[in-house]
């Protein structure tokens, strides 16, 4: 066995348990060869409490984290943040602490846990998928930001509670998979949080006012063993989440990778579900086709529940109920998408049930169509989507004078109006980790590269609008799609799924 230096045995001494930890793993451990592989094999030859390329050859290669992402991807995330940070205090010398919690296991009902929907912050730092667990950055003595020590406070390995749960990564598959510089049990978390609230000179980074996919019982701890104690003391306290929107809302190559592969599931899924189409069929049982054709195409589950439509309650925008039949001669609006490790679609078709447009739903349906060509035209760099959904309303304003569902003697202002009236949603969102993804990035900031967007102009025209042609009553249509912003012309992720009404009628076998 190697053996360990006067000098760095000394060091040892005055370092934190984890950090010893390392230290054997790295100088002792590997000295045992074989002997330490067959009878205590490291964290990244166990099963953990998520993927690895271990358990999983098929999803992920040597030093991946997520498929495709490395650990060296997610600590530059963590540089990334740190730096922005810095840039927001202007280099001004602080000890600074960033506090980012997991999800925590919810239940519908005694022993009966929800599947796991990680918390989107703290997986795009770390990727960490286990429930119970913080993430804090903090900067590091003597060392200018970005440089900084990371930290999981984790679940302590447990046979018994593995038994029913399945396994855990533990302390050690903390460090050495997901590659922090340091990890503890998460019982530790609240004194570790007293010890940092005791710092001077501190500026604490944590999102108090934002409970939703983060763990309750640990915000608590950290509301009473940091924020409040900071507060008391005068210390700055900062919102963390507008950094990292707009850190999230810029998608990497490994990223844009991931979201094409989700956008193309959600759209071969799509066109599964229009050929399964039938009148008189039940919303619910195209529910279950799209959720079915998704995972066998390898997504972990929808991103959000669906809309499916038929008829009238297309009207009703999240309409999801999902429980009606579809009659012969309606319209059935679906929108839904896919969440593929981590990265969500969102896409919206809508289509006849019989698989033959009326003229009527031709008419209103081209319509909606060349405005969502229209727009996805201009998603270019430098505009923003405020700019093209005024662009929207205008277009749409154009055609409902041209169908007859509004006067053409209304003014400019006027026919704006009547166009939000009809279509009162705006043009789209940011879409990534979370389908209405980084809201804190205003949609009046400019378009940039590895941005992706949704555009997806609707018109509505519920059976109670007298005011409308009797033909277009009780017809509902969007049309959305996935866009990516590059250097060049954008990109539709989403362009496999049909949407024109001849690829919809051929694939549907009424052409």
């Amino acid at each position: 066995m190697k053996l360990i230096p006067f000098q760095d045995g000394y060091r040892l001494l005055r370092k934190p348990l984890m950090t010893i930890r390392r230290y054997f793993s790295k100088h002792v451990d590997g000295a045992v060869g074989s002997l330490q592989t067959k009878t205590s094999p490291s964290a990244v030859e166990r099963c953990l409490g998520q993927p690895s390329p271990y358990t999983h050859t098929h999803l992920l290669k040597p030093g991946e984290i997520t498929p495709g992402i490395s650990q060296d991807e997610y600590r530059d995330r963590r540089n990334q943040l740190m730096a922005a940070i810095n840039r927001s205090v202007s280099g001004r010398s602080s000890n600074h602490v960033v506090v980012v919690l997991s999800s925590g296991t919810m239940y519908m009902a005694d022993d009966v846990p929800y599947p796991l929907r990680q918390n989107s912050n703290f997986l795009y730092l770390c990727g960490f998928q286990e429930p119970d667990s913080v993430l804090v950055l903090e900067n590091i003595h003597g060392r200018d930001l970005p440089e900084h020590k990371s930290t999981l406070f984790v679940r302590n390995r447990d046979p018994d509670r593995e038994l029913w749960d399945g396994p855990r990564s533990g302390i050690d598959g903390a460090l050495e998979y997901i590659g922090v510089d340091e990890a503890y049990p998460v019982g530790a978390l609240s004194e570790a949080l007293h010890k940092y609230s005791l710092r001077d000179n501190l500026v604490v980074w944590y999102d108090f006012f934002r409970t939703t996919g983060v763990h309750d019982a640990f915000h608590q701890d950290v509301l009473s063993h940091l924020i409040i104690p900071c507060r008391s003391k005068g210390s700055m306290i900062n919102i963390i989440e507008k950094t990292m929107h707009s850190i999230r809302v810029m998608k990497s190559a490994a990223e844009c990778r991931l979201m094409r592969k989700s956008v193309s599931i959600a759209s071969q899924a799509f066109a599964e579900v229009m050929k399964f189409s039938r009148p008189g069929i039940n919303e619910s049982t195209l529910y279950a086709k799209m959720d079915f054709e998704c995972r066998i195409r390898d997504a972990e589950f929808l991103a959000y529940p669906p809309v499916v439509a038929g008829g009238d309650r297309a009207n009703t925008l999240h309409y999801i109920a999902n429980n009606q039949l579809i009659h012969d001669g309606e319209m059935v609006l679906m929108d839904a998408g896919c969440e593929y490790h981590g990265y969500a679609s969102d896409i919206t078709r809508t289509w006849p049930v019989n698989g033959k447009f009326s003229d009527a739903q031709a008419e209103l349906y081209g319509a909606v169509l060349d405005v969502q060509e229209a727009c996805i035209d201009r998603c270019n760099i430098g505009v923003t989507l405020d700019q093209i959904y005024s662009f929207m309303l205008t277009e749409l304003g154009k055609r409902l004078q041209h169908l007859g569902i509004v006067s053409p003697k209304l003014s400019n202002i006027e026919l704006y109006k009547a166009a939000t009236r009809y279509c009162p949603h705006h043009i789209g969102h940011y879409l990534g980790m979370d389908v209405h993804d980084t809201p804190r990035v205003s949609r009046s900031d400019q378009l940039q590269p590895g941005m992706i967007v949704t555009i997806e102009p609707g018109l509505y025209i519920p059976v109670t609008d007298l005011s409308a042609p009797a033909k277009y009553r009780g017809i509902g249509i969007r049309i959305e799609d996935n866009i990516l912003i590059t250097d060049e012309e954008p990109q539709n992720l989403s362009q496999e799924c049909p949407k024109k009404m001849g690829e919809i009628e051929a694939i549907m076998g009424t052409l």
